[in-house]
């Protein structure tokens, strides 16, 4: 009995079934887009070997939308977690803490479903603007822990299920037990945390939505800031590109019948314009016009068998990205160019002058800048 007198005693309202299964529903929903795309895009960038021929080009803005939604669904899921860690948190505090087995085994994958969610979300955030306060790779441990806490959310929608059905609509026979007066209450609250999501969605979806980008308050990148207008994530003098002249480069394409291209012999080819999104999984992506040769132009010259893959790499020294690869999708697609030129300018060396890769449907973090050479794979 002093051990009960000694529990702290809530006596706000609103910290109910009821509350917490109405946030519980938006939470969920947020989490599953998030979820979804999340999947996507680690499978966009890190295909496994027999899928890597089978990831589509088409739609040219399909990376552009699922990482968009990522992020944004991400960032709405913050303000619904706290709404909701608020509506249960006395339950804490019960007593006694462990009443059985069952209950124990309870409470260990609640612990694991908030610690988890907690990090997801805190570390997505801070991917966004690119800080790295941790000694482990972000992209394994963030995709790691969201497989541990679907798990966790999976067992816990089991566990709660009957709860969950009697306090799912207002017509919930559950429901009648609440007082009545919670009611205005929980609609004010409810009306208060919706608008803290759209108020949260509407200043930093613009970074991806560019028709919202007037809107942008909190987004770490704004789709019109860099140079010739399209934001960058990693410099040239951040990547270790010293400065390449016109005169230095060659691009080396291997293959049944390898060859090496000056930049003026690249320039002398027949060049095509497409209109394509860098989308990158920070959530910002912005459309431009990129100008240069196809890559299956490129491809055809070496002779590569139609099935080839492409690696891609890069004049920067050392990096995770600096080596990517086009699947046969990609690679064949007439919309991927190594581009010359942006938005009629030639680019930037922060935009991975005197070459670089664009294709559609693609990460930005696999763009890759300064290519200075194309091996044609079995």
């Amino acid at each position: 009995m002093k051990l009960r007198a000694l529990s702290p005693a809530f006596k706000g309202r609103l910290h109910d079934a009821r509350t917490a299964t109405s946030i519980g529903r938006w939470l969920g929903a947020a989490f599953a887009v998030c979820f979804a795309t999340g999947l996507v895009s680690h499978v966009m960038q890190h295909p496994p070997g027999w899928l890597a021929d089978s990831i589509p080009s088409r739609p040219s803005w399909g990376y552009r939308l699922t990482q968009g939604l990522h992020v944004a669904s991400g960032i709405a899921a913050i303000p619904l977690l706290l709404a909701k860690l608020w509506a249960v948190y006395p339950r804490l505090f019960a007593w006694p803490p462990l009443r059985s087995v069952k209950h124990g085994l309870e409470r260990l994958s609640i612990a694991v479903l908030v610690g988890g969610s907690v990090f997801e979300l805190a570390t997505g955030l801070l991917n966004t603007a690119q800080w790295y306060p941790w000694p482990f790779s972000f992209v394994a441990v963030h995709y790691a822990v969201g497989w541990l806490v679907v798990g966790a959310l999976l067992l816990h929608l089991a566990v709660k299920a009957p709860e969950i059905r009697e306090h799912w609509t207002r017509r919930s026979p559950g429901t009648l037990a609440l007082p009545a007066l919670d009611g205005p209450d929980r609609r004010s609250f409810l009306a208060a945390v919706g608008a803290g999501v759209g108020a949260v969605t509407l200043t930093t979806v613009g970074q991806s939505f560019t028709p919202l980008k007037d809107f942008l308050l909190f987004a770490p990148r704004h789709p019109d800031q860099g140079p010739q207008g399209l934001p960058v994530n990693r410099t040239a003098a951040a990547a270790g590109v010293g400065r390449v002249t016109a005169e230095d480069y060659r691009l080396v394409v291997t293959g049944p019948q390898p060859y090496t291209l000056t930049l003026d012999e690249l320039r002398a080819l027949p060049q095509h314009e497409v209109e394509l999104s860098i989308a990158c999984v920070e959530g910002w992506s912005k459309s431009a016009r990129w100008t240069g040769v196809r890559v299956a132009d490129l491809l055809a010259r070496a002779a590569a068998p139609a099935h080839a893959r492409v690696r891609v790499e890069s004049l920067e020294p050392s990096g995770g990205y600096r080596v990517s690869e086009l699947g046969r999708e990609h690679a064949t697609d007439p919309l991927t160019l190594l581009a010359l030129r942006l938005n009629g300018e030639e680019l930037h060396p922060d935009h991975g002058y005197p070459a670089r890769l664009i294709a559609p449907n693609r990460p930005g973090v696999l763009q890759t800048k300064w290519v200075g050479r194309l091996e044609v794979l079995a």
